[in-house]
């Protein structure tokens, strides 16, 4: 597939509502927008992240390459918006729902009145849980991500050869996003017999989603607690590592241990993870600060998104290569899960540019 044309936000925002057909942000009242193949509604949590951006425009332009209608709309991370916006597209007749939810908890209601209606729901991304009117889903394999980032973490410190102990802090995700959990159980499916053994030490004892939760994935909320841990557990000793879910959390981290001294020849910052390989990050990594992150190509998700949508309208029957792994409390949802890649200064040439993901001016 081309990738589409990358923009940045305030860019994006500005064409929003000449390119999209209907506003992408708060609830429009426009008319069903047209299309040949049929009209998809695309609910998305928020313009503030990079990705979602991509992700929306990847979408819009794959799905109008097909001859479908689309009707894109933005929650900026207010679940009562996303909510209505999903139901306007239900009331003007949205043939399919693609929704990547604000709360994977708060859709019942509205996906029971797509249900009444008679449209299918593919969850995007983040699974939609408590309610049995999610059909399908399409993500990466997120448990595959945690591992791929405590992975990183288990070779950056030789901890096959080293015996330590190491300090390592670690971050989750938002709590209202079910892969939080996902890309957690799989870091520590790595990391954990390492802190058993020792070599690893959570010096603050936080381990638990409870404790380690960053809500709504906030780089300032990171930043917050890092300067907390750094006060209450390192007047003395360093940080070796940072277990960070996400690009965005992770500058904030960085900014916390450089406010301390860290990022010095004399005292380096820690191994520090992330996902999603954000413009900013990946240039954190050429500059040798943030360590690692994640690459989903949002590209091969929005394409097969899109070819779960035509098969479903068109009656045939959606490539799916999981029905085991995500069962949403009500039903296990039958998925696609695409693979992650781990991504640092050695290979981001060849994983990002080369693939041309990004422009290499872009990363400069």
């Amino acid at each position: 597939m081309t990738p589409h044309p990358r923009r940045t936000p305030l860019l994006a925002a500005a064409l929003c509502g000449t390119l999209l057909l209907t506003a992408c942000g708060g609830v429009g009242d426009a008319a069903r927008p047209e299309g040949e193949a049929g009209v998809v509604g695309i609910a998305m949590p928020t313009q503030s992240s990079e990705r979602w951006i991509n992700d929306g425009e990847n979408m819009v332009a794959e799905f109008e390459a097909r001859g479908f209608g689309t009707d894109l709309q933005y929650g900026e991370d207010v679940v009562e918006d996303q909510v209505s916006q999903i139901e306007n597209m239900i009331t003007r007749g949205a043939d399919v729902l693609v929704i990547a939810s604000i709360d994977g908890e708060a859709l019942g209601d509205v996906l029971d009145m797509a249900a009444s209606s008679d449209i299918p729901v593919i969850a995007y991304d983040r699974l939609i849980l408590g309610s049995e009117h999610v059909d399908y889903y399409a993500t990466f394999d997120n448990f595959q991500v945690g591992v791929l980032q405590g992975e990183y973490i288990v070779r950056a410190l030789d901890l096959e050869n080293e015996e330590g102990p190491f300090n390592i802090e670690l971050f989750g995700g938002s709590p209202n996003d079910n892969n939080s959990s996902y890309f957690l159980d799989g870091a520590m499916s790595v990391l954990q017999p390492h802190i058993d053994d020792g070599r690893l030490v959570v010096r603050s004892g936080q381990t638990s989603m409870e404790q380690i939760a960053t809500q709504e994935w906030s780089g300032a909320v990171a930043q917050d607690r890092m300067d907390n841990l750094l006060s209450a557990h390192y007047s003395e000793e360093e940080v070796h590592a940072v277990l960070s879910p996400y690009d965005g959390m992770s500058l904030g981290v960085i900014e916390s241990l450089r406010a301390v001294g860290y990022g010095t020849e004399d005292r380096p910052l820690p191994v520090i993870t992330g996902q999603d390989a954000e413009a900013a990050s990946v240039r954190s990594i050429i500059a040798g600060e943030q360590t690692q992150t994640v690459f989903k190509d949002i590209r091969t998700l929005a394409t097969q998104t899109v070819d779960m949508v035509e098969a479903l309208v068109q009656g045939e029957e959606v490539p799916v290569n999981d029905t085991e792994s995500y069962d949403n409390g009500v039903k296990v949802v039958p998925s696609y899960l695409l693979d992650p890649v781990s991504v640092d200064a050695d290979n981001y040439h060849e994983v990002l540019v080369e693939s041309g993901y990004y422009e290499e001016s872009e990363l400069q």
